[in-house]
């Protein structure tokens, strides 16, 4: 049977979806609106999908016609990759609409917004379902099973390190994210990947956590305080910019200017803001300590201008230990393909004995977007695979996950730990 979809929000996380459905999944899966608060977005969109997809055009919705287009179009499930601090809106009016829900991570950004999520999807009876496409790149998957296995028996610590190189890592400060207010920070939109790892990998829920966090190297502040002088907002066009590493110019990429560019005459957004200006309200040094409810405790570090991308992770038990590192793709949201987003280049998984050799774990190689994550999520979302039992990540681990990111936020904010269940009771 086909399920339809409508998608809110078009920008650079849209398109992995509508691939894959008009790819890949056209038999299972039909697209049936785009819904957004910018048309020139909606119109590059429809633009790809015929262009590059041998796709028909579907009718576009401004975001203040989101319930007529439920109403008319009546799909099967809504797709949420809006700005962050919007997916409760569309999350909440789709399932009371009686449609399913695919949302992008972060499920939302604070306490409240959760509190309604969770509150909605019981007075509904429909789900949600986050898009934690890194629970199934095959290096993630086999560090869970081995632990699942007893490989180092209890579970004790967790030592976690991502790096966010100054490609990847920048362009968090030159969009909508450099405001707290629309993506809750890093420890939201992005580290909820990470704390959704480490409770799929133990199999446990954060308890109380601590962090400090910081922003020590964008910035206007943190620059001329090292002689780095950028007197201007923006980058592209700019003829003082043109030398700087971290400038960006949206005509040299046909995506990048479809999207933004030419849509920054409707809605005034700026995707190109110097990451050396004013108004970021992001950390960019950040370092979290977990209590789990398994009594596991976790070391957490992000940082955005890392020399390379990806993460160290090392998971200590009464057995024995286990090292992962992951080398990442580089990459600039909507600068390419989403197939190359978060790619593999090395991967290297150890199993240290508490008595006995260590040993290389072999580990299949992932192909394509997130460890090779992307490709098997979606077709399990989209196509007819079987899901794999445990995988698939609800409204309940969507909210796990950001509410390490939110009680981190408040530690930063007030110098004390944070009980997880004062924010929302599960």
């Amino acid at each position: 049977m086909t399920k339809t979809y409508a998608l809110v929000g078009t920008g650079g996380r849209a398109r992995m979806f509508y691939e894959a459905i008009l790819g890949p999944h056209r038999e299972q899966s039909r697209l049936v609106a785009l819904c957004d608060t910018n048309q020139v977005r909606m119109d590059f969109t429809n633009g790809v999908i015929e262009r590059e997809l041998s796709g028909k055009a579907v009718p576009t919705y401004k975001a203040a016609d989101f319930a007529t287009m439920i109403s008319e179009q009546k799909p099967d499930t809504v797709i949420v990759t809006s700005i962050d601090r919007t997916h409760h809106h569309y999350i909440i009016a789709a399932l009371e609409a009686g449609c399913d829900v695919i949302t992008e991570k972060p499920m939302t950004t604070d306490p409240e917004k959760c509190r309604a999520i969770l509150d909605a999807v019981e007075r509904s009876g429909k789900q949600v379902r986050v898009t934690f496409n890194y629970r199934y790149a095959p290096h993630n998957s086999a560090l869970r099973e081995l632990i699942a296995e007893g490989a180092i028996g209890k579970v004790t610590s967790v030592h976690f390190e991502w790096l966010l190189d100054t490609r990847h890592g920048a362009d968090y400060f030159r969009r909508w994210h450099r405001d707290k207010r629309n993506s809750g920070g890093l420890m939201v939109h992005k580290s909820t990947h990470h704390f959704d790892l480490v409770n799929f990998w133990l199999g446990t829920e954060p308890e109380t956590v601590f962090g400090m966090g910081d922003l020590k190297f964008y910035g206007r502040a943190n620059a001329e305080e090292r002689g780095v002088f950028t007197p201007y907002t923006r980058t592209t066009g700019v003829a003082a910019a043109k030398d700087d590493p971290f400038a960006i110019d949206l005509t040299d990429n046909p995506v990048q200017k479809g999207l933004y560019w030419d849509g920054e005459k409707e809605d005034g957004y700026q995707r190109d803001q110097n990451v050396f200006g004013d108004g970021i309200s992001i950390e960019d040094t950040m370092n979290v300590l977990v209590r789990y409810r398994n009594k596991a405790v976790m070391t957490y570090s992000l940082y955005a201008y890392a020399p390379w991308e990806g993460f160290n992770v090392a998971i200590n038990g009464t057995g024995g230990r286990l090292e992962l590192t992951v080398h990442e793709n580089s990459y600039i949201n909507a600068g390419a393909g989403s197939e190359t987003e978060g790619a593999a280049k090395g991967v290297k998984l150890y199993h240290f004995p508490l008595h006995g050799e260590p040993r290389v774990v072999p580990v299949k190689h992932g192909e394509g977007g997130h460890g090779g994550g992307d490709k098997i999520m979606l077709e399990e979302i989209f196509g007819n695979a079987t899901p794999r039992p445990g995988y698939g990540a609800n409204h309940r681990d969507g909210a796990l996950s950001i509410l390490t990111g939110i009680a981190a936020n408040k530690s930063f904010a007030t110098g004390l730990p944070v009980d997880v269940k004062t924010l929302v009771k599960l």
